[in-house]
């Protein structure tokens, strides 16, 4: 019984945990990697054809978007998630799968124009995602299932997305190490543990979305640390003041307000913001402003969420829906789903609101309406969500004058903004309330994951020395014994020194070698464990053994003893 991490170590996205429980090979998540890859990802220790299960904790690309590549490798097990996570897989899957095959085309076109090509396959295709959404099974949140000998789950709304969940998993296998069935009633020597996989935490006190359950005991706990080392800026007034101020001032200097969002999710939260702008008449002097939602994934996505949203909706959203009213709809909402209307957005020129994907700027019609909008003053391009490292949404956030779209610089004159407060996740406070719910028993041992470099070690550092976790954040291809509660294998992080093709460098050292052993702070951290084993064990050693044991810590102990330093002069 054991659990390797994959992906999403010392980084934000890529999620990806493996665990074996006797013969049962499973994941938790498969995602795409997005923006700058930082560390080096350990390979599958397993043939996708072997895995035979896998839990989804939501359907955000991040999460989801390696999925089809596993089946085309071979993977026909189950995709065990939420019924609302399911519904956008669908979508987001088969839109994932259209943009790889998008760009392998640019790419093979640009290429051969050059003269210097090697043909790019992408990663998988429309016939892999169509097969591997038939993989999919969906849950109801709140009931415990058996998923087969050994293996017994339940998810919870983690209230980040439409349907995302953290998820337990009780693990059982028998003294051989073979899987087990029904923990009640096993034989001797039989051991069950249960891991909690938090997800991404949803924040609190959003728009549309529940506030985030919590789950009260546990053996072991992997959970996110995207805002690990910092908590949100309040918002200056409250959301729908903001961004009505932002629109009004944009609008009526002739400009646009360009709004970079994830498909879904924080498009819908826009949306309900804008209807409750207009119902409320925040911006007397434009009742009427038009408001364009150019993906046609976002347009997808918000008809689920108005099918499935009863399962997730807070009581403000369904007060609307008891009405029923949808809270996602209003007067001059523009859904384009053709490239020919995407294109003709930008021909007309009434001041107008342009919501488009990715909510990064690495991909999707969000780069046409820059090209055509980030140059001009009168614009403000607006940011509503995270910005990973390397892409060009967070470039532009860090006050850069320039960036390259389809391989052109375009200069930054637009006015940049961000709207506090609004996001998906939780920052540091509301992680730390999400692992203090941990009240029945507390987890004695908490890995760190989805986090960059820094926030990840500060919030492993916070939960060991001020709230009393034994809290690690492990590298890719770290392995951990959850039946011994030891690790059999630690790794370091290993840098990757990559150009991108619009020529940001990211500024780390060169990986030209294998992944190492351990740091040696976690080696000794490691042979403290053993040492207390051998310990508590001793009770029944000779005294001669026990005197001898003990001389030995003492000399061992003042051979190593740290000092105060002493002032120089």
């Amino acid at each position: 019984m054991k659990i390797e991490f994959i992906g999403a170590d010392h980084e934000v996205t890529g999620s990806c945990h493996y665990i074996r429980v006797g013969a049962v090979n499973l994941l938790v998540d498969y995602g795409m990697e997005q923006g700058v890859n930082v560390f080096e990802n350990a390979e599958l220790p397993v043939q996708p054809s072997k895995i035979q299960y896998v839990f989804l904790t939501h359907a955000h690309i991040d999460h989801s978007g390696m999925l089809p590549k596993l089946y085309h490798d071979g993977f026909r097990g189950k995709i065990i998630t939420t019924e609302s996570t399911k519904a956008l897989c669908d979508i987001m899957l088969r839109d994932s799968a259209h943009i790889q095959q998008q760009e392998a085309e640019w790419k093979n076109k640009k290429g051969a124009r050059t003269g210097v090509w090697q043909k790019v396959e992408p990663a998988y295709t429309m016939e892999d995602t169509l097969a591997c959404l038939r993989l999919f099974e969906g849950y109801r949140y709140g009931k415990k299932y058996q998923l087969c000998n050994g293996v017994e789950f339940r998810f919870t709304d983690i209230g980040h997305l439409l349907g995302s969940a953290s998820i337990e998993l009780w693990l059982t296998e028998n003294a051989d190490g073979t899987a087990a069935g029904c923990p009640v009633g096993a034989p001797e020597g039989t051991i069950t543990k249960k891991i909690v996989f938090s997800g991404d935490i949803g924040n609190k006190n959003q728009p549309l979305l529940k506030d985030p359950e919590y789950t009260d005991a546990a053996d072991y706990v992997v959970m996110e640390s995207t805002y690990g080392d910092r908590l949100h800026e309040p918002p200056k007034g409250n959301y729908e003041e903001d961004l009505a101020a932002i629109i009004k001032k944009t609008l009526l200097r002739g400009g646009n307000l360009i709004i970079p969002s994830f498909a879904v999710g924080r498009t819908q939260e826009m949306l309900y913001f804008i209807r409750k702008i207009k119902e409320e008449n925040l911006i007397p002097e434009l009742p009427d402003f038009p408001v364009y939602v150019d993906s046609p994934l976002a347009v997808e996505a918000t008809e689920v969420f108005s099918k499935e949203g009863a399962q997730c909706y807070d009581d403000e959203a369904m007060e609307f829906v008891r009405k029923g009213i949808n809270p996602l709809q209003f007067d001059r909402l523009y859904l384009t789903v053709t490239s020919d209307e995407s294109k003709a957005i930008n021909t007309d020129d009434e001041p107008k609101v342009i919501i488009a994907a990715s909510g990064m700027c690495d991909a999707g019609r969000i780069k046409h309406h820059l090209k055509y909008n980030l140059w001009r003053p009168e614009c403000t391009v607006l940011f509503v969500g995270y910005q990973s490292v390397g892409t060009p949404g967070r470039r532009i956030v860090d006050g850069t004058d320039e960036i390259r779209i389809f391989g052109e610089p375009v200069a930054v004159r637009a006015e940049i903004e961000v709207l506090q407060g609004l996001s998906g996740h939780a920052d540091k406070a509301g992680l730390i309330d999400w692992i203090e719910g941990f009240t029945a028993q507390k987890p004695s041992k908490v890995f760190i994951v989805h986090g960059e470099d820094e926030a990840a070690m500060s919030f492993a550092k916070c939960l060991r020395e001020e709230h009393g976790f034994d809290a690690d954040a492990p590298y890719s291809g770290t392995v951990f014994n959850l039946a011994e509660g030891e690790y059999e294998k630690v790794t370091e992080g290993v840098r990757i020194h990559r150009k991108g093709e619009d020529g940001y460098v990211n500024d780390m050292p060169e990986s030209g070698k294998k992944r190492q052993a351990s740091s040696s702070y976690t080696q000794v951290r490691i042979a403290e464990k053993e040492l207390s084993k051998v310990i508590e064990e001793g009770t029944g050693l000779p005294n001669r053994e026990l005197e001898e044991l003990a001389g030995e810590l003492r000399a061992l102990a003042k051979k190593y003893r740290i000092t105060e330093p002493q002032h120089r002069c």
